[in-house]
C-alpha cells in the first residue's frame, strides 16, 4: 500500500475572465489528487489527513472512495474545508490564492501507526507549510522513513503562503534525509535555490524536475541524468499535472517492486525511460481535460 498525506480541499476554478467570472468548485488538494489518481492507476492507496464534517468534506472524502482509495487514516473535524481559488491564464497554467484559517486539515495529528502493507508514504504541498498540522505531518514523515519505508516528497510551493522564505529552505533541507524520491517543479527547484546535486547529496535516491510541457528529467546519485520530452496534448488547463506525474511514478515503481531506496539506486536507464514517458503520458492526460481529472489505468499503457 502507498499512503498520500496531506491535504484535501477545494478548488474555484473560474468559468470565464474577470474578477467575478462564476466560480466552479472542484475537488482537489496536491496530495488529495496523488491519491485519486493512483487509486484510479489501480495501486493499492489509502489517504491520511483531517477533513471537515461539511458538505465539501463529505464530497472530497466519495471522491477517494470513487478511486478505490482506503479513507480509514482520514480523521474529521467540526471546522470547515479549506477552499483555493484558482486563476487559469491563457496558455493553461494556474495559480491560486487561498482560504486556509481556522480550516479542518491544518489541525491535523499523526496517527499511531500506519496501516501494516504501506510500503510507501508521500507528502507535500500546503500540509508541510500550515501550522499546528505541518509539524506533525513532519513528525509521520520522520517516523516513517525511520522504519525503513519509501518516502516521496513533492514540496508543491505555494509562496503566498510562506511568510518566511529563508525558514521554509531551512525546513526543506531539514526534511532532505528522510526523503528517498524528491519529485519537484522546475519553478519550485529555482525558488528553493539548490540543485539536485546538493539535494542528492543530502539523502534522496533520485530528484525528478518536471518542465512542464517540455517533459520531465531524473537526476541519480551516479551523476546521470535520463530526460523525456513532454506528450503533446491540446491543453486545457495544468490543475493537477504534478500531481499526476507524483502518482505515476509511485505507481511505476511499485510495479516493479522498486518501492526502496537500494531498488531506485539500481533503476537502470531503460527503466528511468519507461518510468518518465508513463509519467509524461499521464500528466498529458491530465492537463488535457479541465480540472485535477487523472487517467485511469485502462486510458494508459502501464509500464
Amino acid at each position: 500500500m502507498i499512503v498520500v498525506a496531506g491535504e484535501a480541499l477545494i478548488d474555484l476554478v473560474p468559468q470565464g475572465t474577470g474578477a467575478l467570472a462564476a466560480l466552479r468548485p472542484a475537488l482537489g488538494g496536491g496530495p488529495y489528487n496523488t491519491a485519486v489518481a493512483l487509486g484510479r492507476l489501480g495501486s493499492p492507496t489509502a489517504f491520511c489527513s483531517r477533513a471537515s464534517n461539511d458538505a465539501f468534506g463529505e464530497a472530497l472524502l466519495d471522491g477517494l472512495r470513487r478511486a478505490e482509495v482506503d479513507v480509514s487514516l482520514v480523521a474529521r473535524g467540526a471546522e470547515p474545508t479549506t477552499l483555493a481559488v484558482a486563476t487559469v491564464d491563457p496558455h493553461g497554467s494556474a495559480s491560486y490564492s487561498f482560504y486556509v484559517d481556522g480550516t479542518a486539515d491544518r489541525l491535523f495529528t499523526a496517527p499511531v501507526a500506519l496501516p501494516a502493507a504501506t510500503r510507501a508514504v508521500s507528502f507535500g504541498t500546503l500540509s508541510l507549510v500550515l501550522e499546528p498540522g505541518a509539524g506533525a505531518y513532519e513528525e509521520l514523515m520522520r517516523g516513517a522513513a525511520g522504519q525503513g519505508l519509501f518516502i516521496a516528497l513533492d514540496p508543491n510551493i505555494r509562496t503566498a503562503l510562506i511568510p518566511d522564505p529563508d525558514a521554509y529552505r531551512a525546513r526543506f533541507k531539514s526534511w532532505l534525509p528522510s526523503v528517498t524520491l524528491l519529485k519537484l517543479s522546475e519553478e519550485d527547484a529555482l525558488w528553493l535555490g539548490g540543485t539536485p546535486h546538493e539535494w542528492l547529496a543530502s539523502g534522496p535516491s533520485a530528484v525528478v524536475i518536471t518542465h512542464g510541457g517540455d517533459g520531465l528529467s531524473a537526476f541519480t546519485r551516479d551523476g546521470t541524468v535520463y530526460s523525456v520530452p513532454g506528450e503533446e496534448v491540446a491543453v486545457v488547463d495544468t490543475i493537477g499535472a504534478g500531481d499526476t506525474v507524483n502518482a505515476a511514478l509511485l505507481h511505476g515503481l511499485a510495479a516493479r517492486d522498486a518501492l526502496s531506496a537500494e531498488a531506485l539506486l539500481g533503476l537502470d536507464a531503460d527503466g528511468w525511460t519507461t518510468l518518465l514517458r508513463f509519467a509524461a503520458r499521464a500528466a498529458a492526460v491530465t492537463c488535457s481535460r479541465a480540472g485535477a481529472e487523472p487517467p485511469y489505468a485502462a486510458e494508459l499503457a502501464i509500464p
